[in-house]
């Protein structure tokens, strides 16, 4: 039996409801209530999918299965269409639009108030280098975790990047800099993390090889935030991470002028589904191979569904990837879509010439699109896929229902433990799945999109698959600082995103 008890953020009801305005917006029971009947729609489609699927193999009629697929995705894409339609209709569409842009105004100001210190020789600062051998998306992470540490210990953050791969003049030189004031620790003693006392500068490994594990490193949002984010977004801890990256990823104007000048040459208007491709470096050793058909399968289904409450006259694919081939392959496959995409980027992306500014430029433009679009289609074990999310995260109120992952469900590299909170008892049905009860702690390895995920039952110490409707995401909050000298609104508050 459901307990409500637990809902899809269950450690929130510890909380004291006066932290967050109750007279406004719609209730949380409301929001996680939504949230659930769309994510459970599509976790019945994974079942019936996988299970009819497997019975197209065996010595059965294969058109009669494939029937019951047809129609059972078509009630599936109605049921989605419509569910979607709750926020428009609920009369706090405008609230959440209003209530996105304040929440995030402030943690900006947050941010520029940290990094901006009154006296910067005195300030307590944290240095991050930018030397790790990896690619653009690994190495905004590496930033992104430098400035959750910032803002956790009220520190101000000063990133060394002289000698950066994409350009040896620095960060700076492509990117506005993270600090108008404040970018050296002066001559003051510089200390490894993690030390025995509060020394004034530290110095901090990467997020891979840090041996003390901080509890404010992601998946965990703000304690004093949270009220307030959950009523909006669907997927917190991706938008507190996009909260960072807006903060940071600031092209220079120079950068900014020739990425525009690009766009202008596109045909890139919405509707537009955008697709990452990953061919190169990580296939076949982190990742596996995709084939196009698999994305478009995702495409296709997005469009299906959008045709219901509206006419589409082009069906649009912004394509990122760094192999030109796939770009071509798509044309040629596809000649129903219109594929938007520059085969000079996925040239510029392929490994003998990734750490280049020409580069970098594509890959910026890349993740700009990407971002841009109505619906994104990737696998979270790119990084660039993951980023783009983050960065779609920050464009919109919520954009936790406007993606899938053929692979990876959303993770942070380096990140603290991944749990869900069963909210429905199970008892195991055979050698694979285990058994839990309403409460339990999952530790949770991935969704295996067929209806069953993996994980670990924190109680019992089992590992195996676990029904996924009969679990939620337990949200981690952390007591951040709440910065008091930061006004909560801006002189003017924010209408617009």
């Amino acid at each position: 039996m459901l307990n409500f008890c637990y809902r899809l953020n269950g450690n929130l009801k510890d909380l004291d409801p006066s932290l967050f305005d109750s007279d406004q917006g719609p209730t949380e029971e409301y929001e996680n209530l939504r949230r659930r009947i769309y994510s459970n729609t599509k976790e019945i489609w994974y079942y019936i999918n996988h299970e009819l699927g497997k019975l197209m193999t065996e010595d059965i009629k294969v058109e009669k299965i494939q029937a019951i697929l047809d129609q059972v995705a078509d009630r599936k894409r109605s049921l989605l269409s419509d569910q979607q339609k709750l926020p428009e209709l609920d009369g706090y569409h405008e609230w959440r639009q209003n209530e996105a842009a304040n929440v995030s105004d402030l943690i900006q100001r947050r941010l520029k108030y940290l990094q901006n210190p009154p006296d910067c020789r005195e300030a307590r600062k944290v240095i991050c280098n930018l030397n790790k051998g990896c690619g653009f998306g690994c190495q905004l992470h590496h930033i992104v975790y430098c400035l959750i540490f910032a803002y956790a210990t009220e520190r101000t953050l000063i990133l060394n990047s002289k000698g950066w791969r994409y350009n040896t003049k620095g960060w700076d030189y492509v990117f506005e800099p993270i600090s108008d004031s404040c970018t050296t620790a002066y001559d003051d003693k510089v200390m490894p993390w993690p030390v025995r006392y509060d020394a004034k500068v530290v110095s901090l490994p990467f997020i891979d090889s840090i041996s003390q594990k901080p509890k404010f490193l992601p998946l965990a949002i703000p304690k004093d935030l949270a009220h307030r984010i959950v009523r909006f977004n669907g997927d917190p801890a991706s938008w507190w991470i996009g909260q960072m990256l807006k903060y940071i990823l600031k092209p220079r104007s120079s950068m900014q002028k020739a990425i525009n000048e690009t766009i202008a040459k596109m045909n890139f208007k919405s509707p537009i589904v955008g697709v990452h491709i990953r061919r190169t470096d990580k296939v076949g050793t982190e990742a596996a191979f995709h084939h196009i058909h698999e994305y478009m399968t995702h495409v296709k289904d997005y469009y299906d569904q959008l045709e219901l409450t509206r006419v589409v006259d082009v069906r649009r694919v912004y394509l990122a990837t760094d192999d030109a081939n796939v770009l071509e392959d798509a044309r040629k496959k596809y000649p129903q879509y219109e594929v938007v995409g520059d085969a000079g980027i996925a040239r510029t992306a392929a490994t003998h010439r990734r750490y280049t500014p020409q580069s970098l430029a594509g890959l910026l433009l890349d993740l700009r699109m990407l971002s841009a679009c109505d619906h994104l289609v990737c696998t979270f074990s790119s990084q660039v896929g993951r980023v783009a999310y983050e960065i779609m995260q920050t464009n919109r109120v919520d954009a936790s229902e406007s993606f899938f992952s053929l692979d990876d469900i959303y993770y942070f590299g380096g990140q603290n433990a991944h749990d869900r909170r069963a909210i429905m008892s199970h008892n195991a049905q055979g050698k694979e799945d285990i058994s839990f009860q309403v409460g339990d702690l999952i530790g949770v390895a991935g969704n295996h999109w067929n209806g069953y995920g993996r994980g670990t039952n924190k109680r019992t110490n089992l590992n195996g698959l676990i029904p996924w409707y009969k679990t939620a995401d337990h949200l981690v909050l952390y007591p951040f600082p709440e910065y008091k000298q930061v006004p909560q609104y801006s002189d003017t508050r924010q209408k617009d995103l």
